[in-house]
């Protein structure tokens, strides 16, 4: 099913306690609730300060086997597992807590992990849930025969194919991920080594905590385990379960369908910096936050097209003349007979048209509008005038000072009147309705 559109964490605290993978030691982990925006962050609950690591691709150290992260000295080894079930099954913030360096390897898979999650249940949070949706194809390919791109989709997809060393095993599989699919499809498919590569690090005592209940071992075109396999093309689904998993240390959510072939913890994490660097252009895209001066002030016209997205020819203020207060504000506007509109408004008889007047206005009161607490950096919608009044022409060579006040302010709506003056008088007037929204 997808996924909501707001953030969820965990209900309540669930721990479990297990055996790590390479130090052999029993460890305690317990995923705990976490704000809204926290992401996902690991904590050695071990060490005397407690400190955090961020999931980020920024922070992995090594990516041999198993994906690490670290903070300065302090790192956490197999991330990979845990994130996936956190991403796999809907949650977006969480703090993971440990007693040693590394999370139980369990059976090998995600699937205790899930049944974690489930039990603590998950509680929806008021953010909105950020997704980055993949508008660009990503392309990656290693000289050892990786390969994994991204290209854009509605819908988080991965397919995958696997290809052991001579070809062996060599599977494909190809889901979309979200909860449901997830723990039927994914979740539970355990991870599995070649004989050939564990045997120099069993001799040296480098995994400690491997046994045939932690993983799959295939020797030449068997299979040391002591269960049968729980799909018939289980090392695929693994694969795919990592490529979760790492792709999290993006630290996004995405829509995009990923393509695999032969992936591995050094590909996958390179893919979840690519995913950030496409991210990070399109938000370089964005317009800066602009502050708008306190108190009185004068705005050139410069700083009017930093604070308003009109430009010629429907940029109707020149200048910002003054504010007052935190509510008042005015502007200027100098009718020349170079404005395009008066081409055909009228020819030989030129008036500058009422509805730009009362669109002037609008824009004034939008500068003031932007200057409010929470709104620097929005964009105010006009949405609605009343009792609208042109009193007089406006002809070329005339100034025109327009007077604009915030009435109202609720949520994202506000409401305000304005007003135009020529020498004195006054040439047009309304009540004036706003939203607010994000750029």
């Amino acid at each position: 099913m997808p996924l909501s559109d707001r953030q969820h964490t965990l209900a309540k605290a669930v721990s479990m306690t297990g055996t790590s993978l390479h130090t052999g030691e029993q460890v305690t982990l317990t995923l705990q609730p976490a704000p809204e925006n926290f992401g996902f962050k690991f904590r050695r609950v071990d060490l005397e300060d407690k400190p955090f690591i961020p999931a980020l691709a920024e922070k992995v150290q090594k990516v041999e086997r198993a994906t690490t992260i670290a903070e300065g000295g302090v790192n956490v080894h197999t991330v990979e597992h845990v994130l996936s079930a956190l991403t796999g099954m809907g949650v977006d913030n969480c703090i993971i807590e440990m007693d040693a360096n590394e999370p139980p390897i369990a059976d090998g898979s995600a699937m205790p992990y899930v049944q974690l999650i489930k039990a603590a249940g998950l509680a929806e949070q008021k953010e909105a849930r950020h997704i980055f949706e993949i508008r660009e194809p990503i392309y990656q390919e290693t000289r050892d025969g990786t390969i994994l791109t991204i290209v854009p989709d509605k819908k988080f997809r991965i397919s995958c194919t696997n290809v052991g060393p001579d070809g062996r095993f060599t599977q494909y599989f190809s889901t979309e991920i979200h909860p449901e699919a997830y723990e039927k499809e994914i979740a539970a498919a355990r991870t599995f080594v070649y004989y050939e590569d564990i045997a120099p690090l069993m001799e040296k005592g480098l995994i400690k905590g491997g046994t045939l209940e932690a993983a799959i071992v295939i020797r030449g075109d068997s299979l040391l385990s002591k269960q049968p396999l729980r799909f018939t093309n289980e090392f695929v689904r693994h694969k795919i379960l990592d490529i979760v998993g790492d792709l999290t240390l993006s630290g996004k959510r995405i829509l995009g369908h990923v393509i695999a072939v032969r992936p591995g913890h050094g590909p996958n994490t390179e893919l979840a910096r690519a995913i950030v660097k496409q991210y990070e252009t399109m938000r370089s895209m964005m317009p800066m936050e602009i502050r708008i001066p306190s108190g009185d002030a004068v705005l050139d016209i410069n700083e009017v097209m930093k604070i308003l997205p009109h430009r010629y020819p429907f940029l109707l203020v020149d200048r910002i003349i003054g504010f007052e207060g935190e509510t008042k504000c005015r502007g200027i506007k100098n009718v020349t007979i170079n404005e395009p509109f008066f081409q055909g408004h009228f020819p030989g008889h030129p008036i500058m048209p009422g509805v730009l007047q009362l669109e002037a206005m609008a824009q004034v009161a939008s500068v003031v509008l932007l200057r409010m607490p929470g709104n620097q950096g929005k964009i105010g919608y006009f949405m609605s005038a009343d009792n609208v009044k042109w009193r007089r022409p406006v002809l070329p060579g005339d100034t025109l000072i327009i007077e604009t006040e915030i009435l109202k302010t609720k949520r994202s709506i506000a409401s305000g009147v304005g007003r135009c003056i020529v020498n004195g008088q006054v040439v047009s007037e309304a009540d004036l309705m706003f939203s607010v929204v994000d750029r």
